[in-house]
């Protein structure tokens, strides 16, 4: 690996997402979309297929131990902003809605991964336990993807409306309970490996949790009144950077230590555009694309091969669409909510996007899953990531429909 080829292949993913950016901008699409596209096709299932010599020469399997640390970068500052955005007024003030909305679009999709996880259990590693892998498959029908849900109701002009605090509401308890229980099931994987108790992986977190919630924010509050170092953003990074180090050295993501530091974080509005507008430019714009095109180069959907795995295929997407748009649509009905709008935020939760990306591989990482089911369960998330918008667009254009003829 030489740092000529690392410069062409940034250079190459760079181009090509912007490319698609444009694109698929005209279609209603948020640029997650085209960075996920961009990524398949630098990948083998594209290049690799039909240019096998240029795949070679651009992506030989030595550079992507450089490719996949930089993108790690990229995700620890992105989910660190992710962390720094969890508006708890928000979640307060859009408690009963999201409460039950939010319950019932993890716990449905959760027992749908479950029931689903039997027969995909078959397209796994065979050494992986029944409990973690269902367990995984379930978490990964649970989730949803707040920063993308987030731009798409933006682009919609739906974030000041009741419908857009619900989501962001509902996006946000998702995310972390998806993300507790994800340290949860990677510490559950480590210790069957290792023949270690399983209840330690909840003592690990909970012990985390209320360090970084308690004595760790309190803290933090206290040094950033008195020192202004502390607010200046080298000492951010460090801090960042040291709670990821923690939590990947006890066995949990480093993503769950860089989102955590986000929330503990002292904050106010002017504070977090401030370092949104230094982090973002070089997270979003350089570092993700680099994360998308390593997920991209990790899929392959020529080993989904045969009409089972293809009928397998519709029957994850069908499921993971049905539990989880079903799931916050039965919420937001009990809540009083009109069917148009509970079929909106239906439409909202189903999107996957990124989140759905870093989860699946970490459970690639862990040996939870196999390529092939690596690259199914990738479809599945461009898939649902991709209809939300056309589907928002046509619920809405027949909400304003209705309302004019009963005007």
């Amino acid at each position: 690996m030489t740092l000529a080829l690392l410069l062409l292949q940034i250079a190459v993913i760079l181009a090509v997402c912007r490319i698609l950016h444009g694109a698929l901008g005209r279609l209603g699409q948020p640029p997650v979309i085209g960075e996920i596209i961009a990524g398949l096709l630098l990948g083998p299932s594209f290049l690799g297929w039909i240019a096998p010599s240029w795949y070679a020469h651009l992506v030989p399997a030595d550079s992507l131990p450089a490719l996949n640390g930089l993108s790690q970068i990229g995700l620890v500052m992105f989910m660190f902003l992710v962390g720094l955005r969890f508006d708890f007024s928000e979640l307060n003030a859009s408690r009963r809605v999201a409460g039950l909305a939010a319950s019932l679009s993890i716990v449905v999709p959760f027992c749908s991964g479950l029931a689903l996880a039997r027969p995909l259990h078959a397209f796994g590693p065979p050494e992986v336990p029944a409990l973690p892998f269902s367990l995984f498959i379930a978490v990964s029908m649970s989730i949803t993807a707040f920063p993308v849900l987030a731009r798409i109701l933006s682009d919609h002009g739906l974030s000041a409306t009741r419908l857009g605090h619900s989501a962001v509401a509902c996006a946000t308890l998702d995310d972390v309970t998806a993300w507790s229980m994800l340290a949860w099931i990677t510490e559950i994987t480590r210790a069957s490996g290792s023949g270690s108790s399983a209840l330690r992986p909840l003592g690990i977190v909970a012990v985390y949790v209320v360090l970084m919630l308690g004595p760790v924010r309190t803290v933090l509050r206290m040094a950033s009144q008195r020192f202004r170092v502390v607010n200046e953003l080298p000492s951010i990074l460090v801090f960042l950077f040291l709670s990821s180090w923690v939590t990947e050295t006890a066995g949990l993501p480093a993503l769950f230590g860089a989102f955590l530091a986000g929330v503990v974080w002292p904050r106010n509005v002017a504070a977090i555009e401030a370092l949104s507008a230094k982090l973002e430019p070089v997270a979003m714009a350089v570092l993700i694309p680099l994360f998308f095109s390593y997920t991209g180069i990790r899929t392959n959907a020529g080993l989904i091969q045969g009409t089972h795995l293809w009928l397998y295929e519709a029957l994850i997407i069908a499921v993971a669409v049905a539990a989880k748009a079903g799931g916050a649509f039965a919420g937001a009905r009990i809540m009083g909510y009109g069917a148009r709008d509970a079929l909106a935020l239906g439409a909202l939760m189903n999107t996957r996007g990124l989140v759905e990306l870093v989860v699946l591989n970490i459970g690639l990482d862990l040996g939870i899953l196999s390529p092939a089911l690596f690259s199914m369960m990738v479809l599945m998330a461009l898939t649902t990531t991709l209809m939300t918008s056309p589907a928002l667009r046509i619920i809405l254009q027949e909400r304003a429909a209705l309302r004019r003829r009963a005007a």
